[in-house]
């Protein structure tokens, strides 16, 4: 991580895993809470606009997030302080979107990425798993790198293969690996 953070241009990292049910939103959540903690103005993205988390997680509002900022129907507003003492903020998935897949695909999410980078030291991205669409490949794309999370006794070699296979043809570095035993 820390070799990354040294040479990374914009400072954008996914949280990626092959299926549901292993841990991302809240290794995302715990990462982007440590990030600020040691000082850095970290914003978390909850890009799972299938089945958004972090709204949960800090029990924030849902009305409005990435969804609504993605179609054009929201500003960078949406990204809500955590706690006054924590330079951490969070963008909410949003309403649940018809078309999740459009919205992530959109030129305008890097135009997001740009104004949320002169901003924020660090901009982390929660994904849907890789092995239910191609949400996760598009996400990542955009990041300067990915962090695979996979869960002990529950993901299978084969599915971590095939979400890498995925990430590399995508052009993802894939920087580190994280095993879940919950």
């Amino acid at each position: 991580m820390l070799r990354w953070l040294n040479h990374a241009t914009r400072k954008v990292l996914a949280i990626v895993s092959p299926q549901a049910g292993e841990g991302r939103s809240w290794l995302a959540a715990n990462l982007a809470t440590v990030f600020a903690q040691v000082g850095m103005r970290t914003l978390l993205i909850d890009a799972d606009m299938r089945n958004p988390r972090q709204h949960l997680l800090f029990n924030l509002d849902n009305s409005a997030g990435l969804s609504a900022l993605l179609s054009g129907r929201a500003g960078k507003d949406v990204a809500k302080r955590v706690h006054p003492d924590l330079r951490l903020f969070v963008v909410p998935a949003g309403p649940v979107p018809p078309n999740p897949q459009e919205l992530i695909a959109r030129p305008v999410f890097d135009v997001v990425l740009e104004r949320f980078h002169s901003q924020f030291d660090l901009i982390l991205m929660d994904t849907p798993p890789a092995a239910d669409t191609a949400d996760a490949y598009l996400l990542a794309a955009r990041a300067d790198a990915a962090v695979m999370l996979v869960r002990r006794h529950h993901t299978r070699a084969a599915q971590v293969s095939t979400a890498m296979e995925g990430f590399n043809l995508s052009g993802t570095s894939v920087i580190g690996t994280v095993v879940n035993e919950y």
